[in-house]
């Protein structure tokens, strides 16, 4: 049934559960034969009509649109304030519970837009809590209605960073293109920004350094055009992704802290715990012998993640990046405690994140002469590796894994994931 038809029948039945006819109902404003037309679906009332019919029916003008009553609104409004809420504060299976029973409310059924926002939320919340799958799942169905403008950005933008920590760079990559590239690509707004930095971060990964050094400028210069702080942190901390990829580190540190400093007066807590965490390992890439400082950093920042809605991913890479601050200054339990809780926040599927975890733990291991452990840590980190696609992060990571295999003596292994390094570089 169509909008109209539904109208139309919910003004018909409350009519007849008022015991009045349709002329009642119509005199003196209307006709009846209007009323006959609008209850059978074939003309649609104009706001002030469906106004002036709920005021003589004595029911909501909530429930003649939507049909629900103002009090049912009100209560699901509630409801999805509650659960938006307790995402953004960390509590991501009690938002998903939320989000989960919200949907299973019949009275949502007819009220798109808080449906789709709904759906929205639970991917967010799946994403949150590691079933990227189940994310990536709910977010094309969404992709596949007829959604407002600014909601279609966001949930591309989401679909492209969940496949993009999936591994899944080429579907990331697409979903980013298909808004952003050609001629059809609607004038630049923060959303479209926010979306360029996320397809960037995609180029970068998939190792496409020359389409992301030339994208990179192009939103820096939407941004300058836009000048507003959303448009400014995605650009500027895409081209200090960009800088760093290109061996630049010391640009790449200087983007990134403007970036920062931008979001701490206008960020919300994920986006800020987020980024604190990508300052701090380009801190430790760019300055090594500032690794004290960027532990302590690290250190802070876990409860920081705890209290906002960050991923399991991103959950697990800022331990995973305390273990590697700790390593360095000489925090040698500490590194392994952090590596093996960073690690067991992963799914088991292949991520390259989690043979740079074992890796870590391999090195760890192998420095202190326990050549058993760290053996073994090196084959788990095969283990994640093998089924992932070639990419520029599965290469470096694959030659970090040779390395590691070297320095333990195995020379016949390293020779293996070298070939394997070229071969995912494309050599």
């Amino acid at each position: 049934m169509t909008t109209s038809d539904l109208v139309g029948l919910r003004i018909k039945t409350v009519r007849r559960q008022r015991g009045l006819s349709q002329a009642q109902l119509a005199h003196p404003e209307l006709s009846d034969s209007y009323v006959s037309l609008i209850e059978s679906g074939k003309r649609t009332p104009t706001p002030a009509v469906l106004e002036l019919l709920a005021q003589k029916l004595d029911c909501s003008l909530s429930y003649l649109i939507n049909g629900v009553t103002a009090e049912q609104m009100e209560d699901i409004e509630l409801a999805l304030g509650y659960a938006r809420l307790a995402l953004e504060n960390g509590e991501v299976s009690e938002a998903r519970t939320r989000f989960d029973e919200l949907l299973a409310d019949n009275n949502l059924t007819g009220l798109t837009s808080l449906r789709q926002e709904t759906e929205y939320g639970l991917a967010l919340a799946a994403e949150a809590g590691g079933d990227l799958d189940g994310a990536i799942s709910i977010l094309l169905g969404l992709r596949a209605e007829d959604l407002p403008a600014e909601r279609q950005i966001e949930v591309a933008i989401a679909l492209c960073r969940i496949y993009r920590e999936s591994e899944r760079l080429t579907e990331a990559v697409e979903v980013g293109e298909q808004l952003l590239v050609g001629t059809a690509r609607p004038a630049w707004t923060d959303l479209l920004v926010e979306l360029g930095g996320t397809l960037l971060a995609a180029y970068i990964e998939r190792g496409d350094l020359l389409r992301a050094r030339q994208f990179a400028a192009e939103l820096l210069n939407a941004a300058d055009a836009l000048g507003t702080p959303r448009s400014i942190v995605a650009a500027t901390w895409m081209a200090s992704n960009t800088a760093q990829f290109t061996g630049h580190l010391e640009e790449a540190l200087s983007f990134s802290e403007r970036a920062m400093a931008v979001q701490l007066e206008n960020g919300q807590p994920r986006a800020v715990a987020r980024m604190r965490l990508a300052l701090a390992q380009k801190r430790l890439e760019a300055r090594p012998h500032e690794a004290a400082a960027v532990r302590d950093m690290l250190r802070n920042a876990v409860a920081e993640f705890e209290q906002t809605s960050t991923s399991t991913i991103q959950r697990a890479r800022l331990q995973v990046e305390l273990a590697r601050a700790e390593s360095i200054t000489g925090e040698l339990d500490r590194a392994v405690e952090h590596a093996v809780a960073g690690r067991n926040l992963l799914p088991k599927s292949g991520m390259a994140l989690g043979a740079e975890a074992d890796l870590l733990l391999g090195r760890i291991y192998g420095a202190v002469g326990r050549s058993d452990e760290a053996a073994a840590h090196v084959a788990a980190a095969r283990d994640w590796l093998a089924p992932l696609p070639d990419s520029r992060r599965s290469a470096a990571t694959w030659y970090a894994t040779a390395e590691t295999m070297e320095q333990l003596g195995d020379s016949a292994g390293a020779v293996e994931a070298y070939q394997r390094a070229l071969a995912c570089a494309g050599l």
